[in-house]
């Protein structure tokens, strides 16, 4: 069945929330506009082939899952709820970072809905998309980085950086120290040659001067072929305790 623009009486709103290139959070609110209820058949997404979901209103209950609206199918007029998906992106493409920056389609949703039992269900497609993600022509991530260390004891991070460009970059990495913050070891290292959409890890050794919640920055990296630098500050932070709290815990 298909209904005008005018006489739909759901109104749908999506906002997606980047946690990162290979994840997204969608949120889906959906409203009934109309005076008399209407019941919602089933609301699911139909993903595009490089993306996988979850949904996110499920809840356990003497282990098995239920939704979080339980067996209510029907809004009443001017009713609203709203859905939660995880998405992720698949291993193969996790690579493809030049790509999937500048692709925003995410798939579509689709809900059947109807005014009275016994009808015939109204199917209903939004396209789902989300913003094009720029990260220039190089990007910085953490890896692995612990949740709480001691004060003033070394502790280790490992980085990724991912060319985004289209050309081979030659790379020199120079940690700069914080008031915070200090790197151990060489402040200069010479990270190699990194190929178009290609990532390298290494990992970096460092302690804190503070306590409390202290950010990871003064990572410098130049790309040697254009005499480049991208300054990377407020990658992460990380929780600084004494040695005794560390203990007790």
């Amino acid at each position: 069945m298909f209904l005008s623009p005018s006489h739909v009486p759901l109104e749908v709103k999506t906002k997606c929330y980047n946690s990162d290139l290979n994840e997204v959070y969608l949120e889906v609110q959906i409203k009934n506009i109309s005076s008399s209820t209407i019941f919602i058949q089933k609301v699911s997404l139909e993903l595009s082939e490089m993306y996988t979901g979850a949904e996110l209103n499920i809840v356990s209950q003497a282990g098995e899952d239920e939704c979080t609206f339980g067996t209510r199918m029907f809004l009443q007029s001017m009713e609203g709820r709203q859905y939660l998906y995880n998405l992720q992106l698949k291993q193969e493409f996790s690579e493809k970072v030049g790509t999937i920056s500048r692709q925003t389609e995410l798939g579509k949703l689709i809900i059947l809905w109807k005014r009275n039992l016994g009808e015939m269900a109204v199917l209903q497609t939004i396209q789902l998309e989300r913003e094009s993600l720029d990260y220039g022509n190089l990007r910085l991530s953490l890896e692995e980085i612990p949740e709480t260390v001691i004060l003033e004891k070394p502790f280790n991070v490992t980085c990724k950086i991912t060319n985004c460009s289209d050309r081979k970059m030659k790379l020199v990495l120079r940690m700069n120290d914080t008031d915070s913050v200090r790197w151990c070891g060489t402040s200069e290292r010479y990270l190699g040659k990194l190929s178009p959409n290609s990532s390298l890890c290494f990992s970096l050794t460092l302690l804190s001067l503070k306590m409390g919640l202290q950010s990871i920055s003064g990572i410098c990296i130049t790309d040697k072929v254009l005499r480049k630098s991208h300054v990377c500050d407020n990658i992460a932070k990380v929780f600084v305790v004494s040695s005794i709290l560390k203990m007790k815990s």
